[in-house]
């Protein structure tokens, strides 16, 4: 006891320093930018100063034996156990992606916040002091030993394991190409190097924490991360909440602004130039549908009429910037009909959501009966998605196994969801201040007199702006509909909008750099343990010694890194996107054999595998049937069901195939009880 006291207060010591430190820090670069320092030199020391940081204690945290490097040891102490699995959890999705979903979607983009912190309840109350008390090292370990007679050995254990590697290996792969991307997305803009370098600026510190150290590693550097993570995310949050009420705490904040918001929309929906602008894209979108409806003929007159522009340009002697834009457009036309009747009718829907009016920002389930029906049923979904795919996530449920004990494993879930909620219950507050400010300083203002930071992030990704404001009815005065966002570029471009210093931006790049890494590194740690312990030293070559069972995880976990780097370079979609499906997944593979091993003696290895496959075949079928970006169709939804909630169908499906199968084949051995009967006394 007095062992791990001193060892806390050391911990503690640590981190109080590194703390001052980074303060020191930010100081320094602030004095460094009032006497002249340039963006890009702050932007490049941000980004290698915290790099370099987190390589470091990567460096001094290597290891080779297995306890340390897969679990850390199990001496975690529950407050820093808490913070390092917050970090872990607050993704890039949480960072950059969720408050850009509140500013876009409004009352809807709260089932993020809800769902997630939700899920952690579960974890707290159905599984983490469970798997604490059982003891190993990975997700596919309890399974099979809870499905194949206590050992993992016995008869289905095999098939059980090999499933559940399966599932983990997909759903982290899935969440860990999102992080990435989001690491790219940072580089390129902070340091003005190429989206793609940017990506493999970003594995480099990824791999060097989690490659030296493995679990032991990451953790100290996750517990360093959500301490830039939250300062960066409070400052800017700070500021504008003062700024625009006089308040500077963001959470009190948010109700006194909600009803200027509320006004600020109601004038700018009935603003006559904000309709016209509106009226302009449905003319667009008219003049698209029409295009569409006289395919193929259409799109061979327009070829036709690009070709002879381009003639004439050339006979008339035009200039070579003329000839130039007529040959580009001439490339950038449809290749055939089939492309044109793609790629207009993604226009004509772009062009219908840019004419629709203003939905307010307090209003739940905007529209009339039907459309306010489907939009409840989608929240609902969704949440019940997040939720439990929380609580079936391998990378998050691996950090149960870290702590001494079953008690101190229940206390680091209280002091998780405590840094989590620090960040969680500044988002929305965030998404309205960031709302407030745009509506009231950049709409309205001169075309001529735009902001900096308006260009900067228009040409960050020129191919897909994650930022494009023009001016489509010719008045040289900026309207709401002429504005559009990505969500994940808000929350990066803040201290911007808000005419913070750039240190300041350069810190919230940090923070979604260090949100993004420390997610990243539990991801790959959880699909190479995988591989290397339940497939390699489980299956494959039991009699491997600890030194060749850590150097093959490492060696794995380089393997898939830059698989899934490569991945991310593709731009596969957004984050939210990925993450969501990414909780669809793992809930309809993992939850219902998680939760029924615990508190179901009945459940059997059949049953497990059944309900697994099912949950997996049924939710992954739904995605592709129904997303049009997988090649799915919108009229594939069953009730109206977004594809990110495809595991309100998985999980019924899973767990119903389960419990059948378990009834209706042999009870599992009476090892099987006993071993449940163990974990589900935890220790106090």
């Amino acid at each position: 006891m007095k062992s791990s006291r001193t060892f806390f207060q050391r911990l503690r010591s640590y981190y109080l320093l590194f703390t001052g430190g980074f303060a020191c820090f930010l100081v320094a670069l602030s004095v460094l930018e009032q006497e002249g320092m340039s963006r890009t030199w702050i932007g490049y020391l941000f980004m290698f100063a915290t790099i370099v940081l987190y390589a470091s204690i990567g460096v001094l945290s290597r290891t080779s034996n297995v306890l340390e490097y897969y679990v850390a040891g199990r001496r975690v102490p529950a407050m820093f156990n808490g913070m390092a699995t917050a970090a872990d959890w607050i993704s890039a999705a949480s960072f950059i992606s969720l408050a850009g979903g509140l500013y876009l979607h409004g009352f809807d983009g709260l089932a993020y916040i809800m769902g997630w912190t939700g899920g952690y309840c579960l974890v707290a109350l159905l599984i983490a002091p469970y798997l604490r008390k059982f003891s190993q090292y990975t997700i596919p370990d309890f399974l099979a030993a809870r499905y194949g007679g206590g050992d993992g050995d016995g008869r289905g254990g095999r098939a059980v394991r090999l499933l559940a590697v399966a599932a983990t290996i997909i759903v982290s792969f899935t969440y860990v190409v999102a992080q990435i991307y989001a690491v790219g997305l940072i580089a390129s803009r902070f340091t003005g190097v190429d989206f793609s370098v940017g990506i493999f600026l970003g594995l480099a510190s990824i791999l060097v924490c989690s490659f030296l150290g493995g679990m032991r590693a990451i953790t100290w550097t996750q517990v360093a991360q959500y301490i830039i993570i939250l300062v960066a995310f409070l400052m800017p949050a700070v500021w504008l909440s003062g700024k625009h009420t006089d308040n500077p705490i963001p959470q009190l904040a948010y109700g006194k602004l909600l009803p200027k918001l509320g006004a600020r929309e109601y004038v700018l929906q009935n603003d006559p130039k904000e309709a016209e602008v509106r009226a302009i894209f449905r003319q667009r979108a008219g003049e698209l549908d029409a295009r569409l409806r006289a395919l193929p003929a259409s799109w061979e007159a327009g070829r036709i009429e690009l070709q002879r522009k381009l003639d004439r340009v050339k006979l008339r002697n035009a200039s070579l910037l003329e000839i130039r834009n007529a040959e580009r457009a001439l490339i950038a036309y449809p290749k055939n009909a089939d492309e044109a009747a793609r790629n207009w009718s993604e226009a004509r829907d772009q062009n219908l959501a840019r004419a629709e009016p203003i939905t307010p920002h307090a209003t739940p389930y905007p529209g009339d009966a039907e459309t306010s029906d489907i939009k409840r049923n989608n929240f609902l979904a969704l949440v019940f998605c997040l939720m439990l795919g929380t609580a079936a996530l391998p990378h998050i449920l691996m950090r149960a196994y870290t702590t001494p004990s079953v008690h101190e494993t229940r206390v680091s879930v209280f002091w998780t969801l405590f840094f989590i909620l620090l960040i969680y219950l500044t988002i929305p507050a965030l998404a309205v201040l960031v709302k407030y400010d745009i509506y009231s300083a950049l709409v309205g203002s001169d075309y001529a007199h735009l902001p900096n930071w308006v260009s900067y992030w228009a040409n960050v990704d020129k191919a897909n702006p994650l930022f494009s404001i023009s001016d489509i009815n010719h008045d040289g005065v900026v309207q709401l509909a002429e504005i559009t966002i990505d969500a994940d570029v808000l929350v990066l471009a803040t201290p911007e909008i808000a005419g913070l210093p750039y240190v300041v931006s350069g810190l919230v790049a940090a923070g979604g750099l260090a949100a993004a890494l420390s997610t990243a590194d539990g991801l790959l740690l959880a699909i190479s343990n995988a591989l290397s312990h339940d497939v390699y030293y489980k299956i494959v070559d039991r009699g491997a010694s600890t030194q060749k069972r850590v150097t093959i995880s490492k060696l794995l976990l380089l393997g898939v890194a830059f698989i899934a780097a490569y991945a991310a370079s593709q731009k596969p979609g957004d984050i939210l996107s990925l993450v969501g499906a990414a909780f669809s997944l793992a809930a309809s593979a993992l939850f219902p054999a998680l939760v029924l091993a615990v508190f179901w003696k009945r459940a059997n290895y059949q049953g497990a595998l059944a309900g697994m496959t099912t949950g997996f075949a049924v939710c992954l079928y739904y995605m592709l049937h129904a997303n049009p970006t997988l090649g799915g169709s919108v009229a594939g939804q069953w009730f109206h069901i977004a594809p990110i909630s495809a595991g309100i169908f998985g999980v019924p499906a899973g767990l119903l195939t389960m419990v059948a199968v378990s009834l209706l084949t042999p009870a599992p051995a009476p090892q099987t009880g006993a071993l449940v009967d163990y974990i589900r006394a935890p220790e106090l």
